[in-house]
This record gives C-alpha cells, structure tokens and sequence, in this order.
C-alpha cells in the first residue's frame, strides 16, 4: 500500500465554474480517509483526478511520494469502485473478478488461487459461478470490491459503494468494510455524502463544502469541535442549533438568557461589542416539563420518534430549537429549556469562524 497526497489541487469547468479550490489533502499508508460532502460539492471530481481520469488546473497529485499528474489511470496502480458497481453482465462472478489479471497476462492458475482467495474473504465462494443478474445489490457489491481487491493496487478509491443498497444492508455492509480494510492493510479515499458512513468508517473525515476543504480531522474531533459554522451545520444530524447572541458587559445575551463565556472565548471577544453564534448539538440541549430559574421557557410543536430517543423541535419567541430527549412529551406541551455552557459552541457570525 502507499500514501495519497493531493497538493494545490484546483479544478474549474470552464470560465467563472470553479470545482476545486487549492485542495490539500494527505492519506497516509494503511489510513481509511472519508471525503464528505453534499452532492455538487466537487468530492466525485477529486476522486476522478486521483484516479487519472480528469486532469486538475493546477497542483500536484502524489502517489507513494510519486508525482502522478502525467501518468496515464492503468498505470498509477490504484483500484476504483463506483456507485454502479460496473459488472460485466456477460462474465461469471469468477470471470468479473479476474478480469484485471487476465488482461496483465497472469497465469490462469494464479488468477484461479487469487480469485479464490478474495471470495473466501469477501464470503462469495458460492457465487462465482452465478452472472450479475441473478446477484441481489449486496452481492454485487461484494462482487466490485473483490475485482478491486485482488488487483493488490497501491490505494483503494471508493466513490459511494454503499448508496444503491437498502439501509439494513448499508449498516451491515459498513461494518464489514472497515473489517476487511483494516484485514488487507488498505489506504483508502471514500467518497461519501452519508456522514453516519464518514463517522464509523474513517480514522480521519474531510468535510468538502462547495470545493474547499472546510475540516480534516479525527471523526470526533469533526463532530465535537467543528471549525466554522458550514462544517457544523453540515455535520450531525439533526442538524446543531444556532443562536445569535449579542455579546456586551463580558457577558452573553439572547432572549433573556445569559451566558459567561468560558475564558478563551471571552479573551477572542476582548474589547469588542459584536454578534456571536450559539451551538448546542440536539443532544446537548436538555429539555423538563417545567421551566426552572436560568431555563427557558418554549411550546413543543412537533414531536417526532426516533428509536431510544424523540426530536421534539420547541419554539422559544422567533426561534426553533431541536432537541433529543427521552421524554414523553406532547405537541403545544410547554416545556422549560436548559442549554448548558459547558457544551456551547461559539462562533464569529461575520467571518463564520470558531472562537478560540
């Protein structure tokens, strides 16, 4: 296996369309990197220029410290998986699967141990003599990533595997596939919009929005302590809650509650009389049948169940907060909001940046 490494990279369709702007990005040896973004955000085309198949504008593409950007896609040693799966519907299950190999000219008997080999891990021994179309999406699934795997590429590149799947299968397969990439030692970038897919699969998330890099980090570093307003309105779901407050007198206000900013937010904050943005994650937002002094006070207007837990979303005066609770709660039930300091997230609402 080898490290990616993306540097400068820029990408525009024509004048005045900007795809990519100066991305930077590393995937280290035997690292699983997620790139998430919504559909539009550029993360298929960054997939498709490591690939070899789009040429960037600008910036290099490096491939186990190799610069890649003259060489043609057979040769940068990489396996791609896509959305379609991209089955020959005419070939066996075997047959799909060492395609690669038959074109590099591999013995038949070493394509035959290969083929065998990535089955029995992939649990497809039985299939390989069926053809695509008696395959359920599952199967298939399996089928494109055992055609990729036995290649032994440098790095895997996955562009939404798991989005043709049902959502029992997608849980269950995910599951599986960080298994088996941690089993063959695999450095893979995968391109997903479905941000439960980037928190469970990555040892490291990149939060592409409208061609730029917003966030690279750890899942729960991305999650706890988003960098700008984009990448936590992005991340989570339901989506953080975000409240103007106006800062004066070293404190915080909005709608009659009042915040003391913890010390290095208050420091980013010195001297200067400015709005601020408020974020507290559904889940940290803490709601009671009745209100209590410093809470709150707001009217459930929908009430929607979740498994273990309800999102009931309560208006406080021109403000919609969603919470996540245990509660059993009524819609037009008033109910009394806590939201605790401790678990604020604080941003600069003119720039849209993290304090401190």
């Amino acid at each position: 296996m080898a490290a990616i490494e993306l540097v400068g990279v820029r990408k525009a369709f024509g004048p005045g369309a900007p795809v990519l702007h100066d991305i930077n990005l590393r995937v280290e040896d035997r690292e699983i990197v997620s790139l998430l973004g919504p559909s539009g955000s550029g993360k298929s085309t960054l997939l498709r220029i490591v690939a070899g198949l789009e040429m960037p504008d600008a910036g290099a593409i490096k491939i186990d410290e190799a610069v890649v950007n003259e060489i043609p896609p057979p040769q940068r040693d990489i396996a791609m998986v896509f959305q379609s799966y991209a089955l020959y519907p005419h070939m066996s299950v075997a047959e799909n699967i060492g395609t690669a190999l038959r074109l590099r000219g591999v013995p038949r008997d070493e394509i035959r141990r290969r083929v065998g080999e990535v089955a029995a891990l992939l649990d497809i021994e039985s299939l390989l003599e069926r053809r695509p179309r008696a395959l359920s999406g599952g199967q298939r699934q399996r089928v494109a990533l055992a055609r990729a795997i036995v290649r032994q590429p440098k790095a895997f590149l996955l562009d939404e595997p798991l989005s043709n799947l049902d959502p029992a299968l997608r849980e269950r397969t995910r599951a599986e596939l960080k298994t088996l990439f941690r089993a063959i030692g695999a450095t893979v970038l995968y391109v997903t919009h479905d941000q439960l897919e980037a928190l469970t699969l990555s040892d490291r998330m990149a939060v592409l929005l409208d061609g730029v890099l917003e966030q690279v980090g750890a899942p729960a570093e991305v999650y706890q302590r988003p960098v700008s307003i984009r990448a936590a309105q992005f991340v989570g779901s339901p989506p953080i809650n975000l409240l103007p407050f106006r800062v004066a007198d070293g404190v915080l206000r909005w709608q009659g509650l009042t915040v003391t900013p913890p010390r290095a937010v208050a420091e980013a904050l010195r001297a200067r009389t400015r709005e601020v943005l408020g974020g507290w994650r559904p889940e940290d937002i803490l709601l009671h049948r009745s209100a209590e002094p410093g809470h709150l006070t707001g009217r459930v207007t929908l009430v929607e169940l979740a498994g273990p837990h309800t999102i009931v979303t309560v208006r406080v005066q021109d403000a919609e907060l969603k919470a996540l609770t245990t509660l059993e709660l009524q819609e037009s039930a008033t109910v009394g909001i806590a939201l605790p300091p401790e678990r604020a997230h604080w941003f600069d609402r003119a720039s849209g940046q993290r304090l401190a």
